[in-house]
């Protein structure tokens, strides 16, 4: 099953906390994972945060300001973000593909903005304040279980079969053919539900292998996977493993 590395975290900072939880059997095909990320105290330096193209739409929700927040993605290659010398940021990572990009906007990268949609995220960030990261979870899980109520999240059948099958899938063919579809269909299917074309997606699937096991199960050859690392980071897999944790 696909389990993206999103995040990565600078080896030299100590006084930063990151957790990470599994949601509730119900929502695991809608929620790859609850996350939270903050100072303990105040950092010398700004922190760098690298964040990793992994296909998911995200809520963010900002604890220092109840009022910001939004729902985001990446693109097709990685940001390396400033937040700062004080941050508290809570996050639901969706699987790739679940939202429903026609019923509430996504946005790219970080917001930094009051929100100003549809979704009740002011309140949710609200009541999360104060809270153990346990109790957050349940907070958490009752609003995904609202949106999926909505229709707002709906399990992908697509990307479903794509995840089941990753091992076998070495091109844009691949994934047509284990998805059951012709390219065109999965071309029209993908944009539509993750904002990525095929091509871009197996970008994204093969850079996601690559930090999870053997980077020739995903590349013809090491040079490439190099070359291809650097592309969606901005740093060789040597570079990147010394200074980040994933």
């Amino acid at each position: 099953m696909y389990d993206p590395k999103g995040n990565a975290k600078d080896k030299a900072v100590e006084a930063v906390q990151f957790f990470e939880a599994e949601p509730p059997v119900q929502l695991r095909g809608i929620v790859h994972r609850f996350l939270e990320l903050k100072t303990q105290a105040p950092l010398l330096d700004d922190y760098r945060f690298h964040a990793l193209p992994d296909a998911c739409t995200y809520i963010i929700l900002d604890q220092q300001d109840p009022r910001i927040a939004g729902v985001t993605r990446l693109r097709a290659s990685s940001e390396e973000l400033n937040l700062g010398k004080v941050f508290h940021f809570i996050n639901i990572r969706f699987l790739p593909g679940v939202w429903q990009r026609d019923r509430e906007d996504v946005s790219y990268g970080m917001v930094e903005d009051a929100y100003s949609g549809n979704l009740p995220l002011v309140p949710l960030n609200e009541s999360l304040a104060g809270q153990d990261f346990a109790a957050k979870q349940d907070i958490l899980s009752r609003f995904v279980e609202g949106l999926v109520e909505r229709k707002l999240v709906i399990a992908n059948p697509v990307t479903e079969k794509i995840f089941r099958h990753l091992d076998e899938i070495h091109s844009v063919a691949d994934m047509a053919s284990v998805s059951e579809m012709s390219p065109r269909q999965l071309q029209r299917v993908l944009k539509k539900t993750t904002g990525f074309a095929p091509h871009d997606f197996l970008k994204v699937l093969r850079l996601q292998q690559s930090l999870s096991g053997e980077p020739s199960l995903s590349y013809a050859d090491q040079s490439h996977f190099i070359h291809s690392f650097r592309k969606a980071t901005g740093y060789t897999p040597a570079k990147y493993s010394r200074k980040f944790d994933v």
